[in-house]
C-alpha cells in the first residue's frame, strides 16, 4: 500500500455512523488510524536530523515539495526494540498540521463501527490510547494522534488556550448562555472546556462522546422548557467512539425539537471533503483545531 489517495472510492455516506481505518503494526501489535487523517503512505524516505528536536522526532523529510517531521511511533509507543523493521510512513494531516509517523507495516483497509470501538481498559495506563475495535481474531487500537502531534508541536496547545480579548459587556452575556460539547480527547475536552470558560462561557456541558451528548440532549427535550431556552450551542468533535459528529448532527437535525440548536463541528479532520459532509448535514459552522479564537468568534455570532 503505497498510497491511500484511492481510498476516495470507498469513502463513506455522511453520517452513517461508520468511519473506516488504516491497519499498522508496531511490533507485534496492531494499531489503526482514521483514513480522513491519511493522506498517504510511503516507504521509508532519507531523514535530515534537525538539533534540540523532540525525542519523539527522528528528523524531516520533504515529500512533493512539502517539509515534515517524522515521528518514530515505536519509540514514541516504548516499543523500539520490539526487532522488528520499521519499513512505512503513514502521512497524515492533522490540525492543518502535515507530519509523517514511522511505523513497521501498513497492511489494509476497515469499515468499522463507532459503535464497536470500546473504550480502552484503565489496565493500560496510557492517554495516547482512545479506543480499541475487537475483530474476529484480533483487537486493533486506536491511538490519540492529536495528542502525539501536541506534544511535539506546543503551538498547537498554547491556540487551544489563548483566550480572545472581550468586554465586560460581551462577557456578561456569555455567562448566560449554555454550551453542550462533545469530545472523547480527555486532554482536549479539558483544555477546550477550560478556554471557553476562561472567555465567559461558564456553563459548560461536556460529554465524551456524541451518544452521551445526544442522550443528554434527547433526555432535555423531555422536559417543559423548550430546548433553545436551555442549550444554545453544541460544539462537536467529528472522530469519536459510540457515535462520531456527523451523525449527532445528522440526529439533531432530524429531531424536530432538537434541529433549532446551532452546532458547530470543532476537529483536526476538516478538510475540504469534512467540510462538504458538514455543510450536507446541517453544521452552522466548522473549525479546524487549534484555532480556538475563532470557535470562540462563531460561537458568538450563532448564540449571542
Amino acid at each position: 500500500m503505497s498510497e491511500v489517495s484511492d481510498k476516495k472510492g470507498i469513502l463513506l455516506e455522511t453520517g452513517t455512523n461508520e468511519f473506516e481505518i488504516v491497519e499498522f503494526a508496531v511490533g507485534k501489535v496492531n494499531y489503526g488510524i482514521n483514513v480522513a487523517k491519511v493522506r498517504e503512505v510511503i516507504n521509508q524516505v532519507p531523514i535530515t536530523q534537525m538539533p534540540n528536536a523532540h525525542p519523539y522526532v527522528d528528523g524531516v523529510f520533504t515529500l512533493r515539495g512539502r517539509v515534515m517531521p517524522l515521528v518514530n511511533l515505536p519509540r514514541c509507543l516504548g516499543m523500539e526494540d520490539s526487532g522488528a523493521k520499521s519499513q512505512n510512513i503513514i502521512v497524515s494531516e492533522l490540525n492543518n498540521y502535515y507530519v509523517g509517523f514511522l511505523v513497521d507495516e501498513v497492511s489494509r483497509i476497515h469499515r468499522v463501527s463507532w459503535t464497536e470501538m470500546e473504550p480502552p481498559p484503565t489496565i493500560t495506563n496510557s492517554e495516547m490510547v482512545v479506543g480499541i475495535i475487537k475483530m474476529a481474531s484480533k483487537m486493533v487500537i486506536l491511538l490519540d494522534f492529536e495528542k502525539i502531534v501536541s506534544e511535539i508541536n506546543p503551538e498547537i496547545n498554547i491556540k487551544l488556550t489563548t483566550v480572545p480579548e472581550a468586554t465586560v459587556d460581551r462577557r456578561d452575556i456569555r455567562k448566560k448562555k449554555t454550551i453542550v460539547v462533545a469530545e472523547d480527547s480527555h486532554m482536549l475536552r479539558d483544555l477546550l472546556t477550560n478556554t471557553l470558560k476562561a472567555s465567559g462561557y461558564e456553563n459548560i456541558l461536556a460529554y465524551n462522546n456524541g451518544k452521551e451528548a445526544w442522550e443528554a440532549l434527547e433526555a432535555m427535550t423531555k422536559e417543559d422548557t423548550p430546548i433553545e431556552k436551555r442549550v444554545q450551542m453544541v460544539i462537536t468533535d467529528i472522530e469519536m467512539p459510540q457515535m462520531d459528529g456527523h451523525h449527532l448532527l445528522k440526529r439533531i437535525r432530524e429531531d424536530r425539537d432538537l434541529t433549532v440548536l446551532p452546532v458547530i463541528i470543532f476537529s483536526s479532520l476538516i478538510n475540504e471533503e469534512m467540510r462538504r459532509k458538514g455543510d450536507a448535514l446541517g453544521a452552522n459552522g466548522q473549525i479546524s483545531k487549534p484555532e480556538i479564537a475563532q470557535l470562540i468568534d462563531l460561537v458568538d455570532e450563532k448564540a449571542l
